[in-house]
């Protein structure tokens, strides 16, 4: 198996402000507004590398973004909803049978982070945005406001900003 380390130099990995490593791989050169008057690309496509103890902290999108598994350990991308505070999470992986899936999206508004639960271990996925990501629209969550809001989800907010 391909080490983590590896895969960053040879997809030539940079940090990403969330956590985790990334290189944005496809960025359509078509455009599109957004119904608040916002010029977006169709599309962006990302990989991202996520390792253990190095989680994607919690932030919130004005996208869906798909996400896709590549190879590595589970990654659970939780997600917590900001009408309800319900939390589910999406685990990607290879095997169908634990409740994994190789594909799965993360509405836009939702709050999400994602995470690798066995020590020491990595997980590779590419990330689609439809409209495509742009930094203007990226905010991470800041933990006070998360606790006091969501306070039965205090030990995941902990983790994961």
């Amino acid at each position: 198996m391909t080490t983590a380390d590896q895969w960053i130099t040879q997809l030539a990995l940079e940090p990403h402000p969330e956590g985790g490593l990334f290189r944005q791989t496809m960025k359509s050169e078509e455009t599109v507004t957004t119904p608040d008057g916002r010029t977006r690309a169709q599309y962006t496509s990302i990989h991202f590398l996520v390792r253990s103890g190095e989680p994607s902290r919690l932030h919130q999108l004005q996208s869906d973004e798909m996400w896709y598994y590549h190879t590595g350990f589970p990654l659970d991308v939780h997600m917590i909803h900001p009408e309800s505070g319900h939390h589910e999470i999406l685990t990607l992986g290879p095997n169908p049978a634990n409740g994994e899936v190789l594909q799965g999206v993360v509405p836009k508004g939702i709050i999400f982070g994602a995470e690798v639960r066995e020590p020491e271990q990595f997980a590779l996925v590419s990330c689609v945005v439809v409209p495509g990501f742009d930094f203007a629209d990226f905010e991470l969550l800041k933990r006070d406001e998360l606790i006091t809001n969501y306070p039965e989800h205090r030990e995941l907010i902990g983790r994961l900003t």
